[in-house]
């Protein structure tokens, strides 16, 4: 199952840098481009914060936040026998990963880049694909736990059986 994981963070993180690069590349004069009137547009920002631009002096402790969340994600998930939890993880390590590297290679420099955004949503935050994916994750995580989900279905038994305390 860490292969499915490691296969969902590239795909997650190849789809998050490249809407960025043609973010950057067709949004970048100032451009709003409507998809369902004021709902929802597309608009280039540089986020040096966090959610809704929160700590912007403090951008290289969200990149050592976004490193120690890839190594943790990285840990659990090769413990994942569980396909969903394999979907859930590999969301969020995909997420994470494709922040460290914006925050890390990013202008103004080094562990101080800014992440780019791009999909406003009716004026509340504009964010980008790997938000979405950390979110979509999340959720899956919060879903799974609330359901009583393991990590792993222990050996030679099924989550129904499991759940039914058989």
């Amino acid at each position: 199952m860490f292969r499915v994981v490691l296969l969902i963070a590239a795909v997650v993180l190849a789809a998050d840098q490249l809407t960025k690069y043609w973010a950057e590349a067709a949004l970048s004069d100032g451009q709003t481009v409507a998809i369902l009137g004021d709902l929802l547009q597309l608009r280039l920002v540089y986020n040096p914060g966090a959610a809704f631009s929160i700590g912007a002096a403090y951008t290289w402790i969200f990149a050592v936040f976004a490193a120690a969340a890839v190594v943790a994600v990285t840990v659990v998930a090769r413990r994942v026998g569980s396909r969903a939890w394999a979907v859930a993880l590999g969301l969020v390590l995909g997420g994470a990963t494709t922040h460290l590297l914006d925050r890390l290679f990013r202008e103004p420099g080094f562990a101080r880049g800014h992440v780019v955004d791009f999909i406003d949503y009716a004026g509340f935050f504009v964010g980008n694909v790997a938000d979405i994916a950390l979110v979509v994750g999340v959720g899956i995580v919060m879903l799974l736990n609330v359901r009583g989900v393991p990590l792993r279905e222990p050996a030679g038994e099924t989550h129904e059986q499991v759940s039914s305390g058989s």
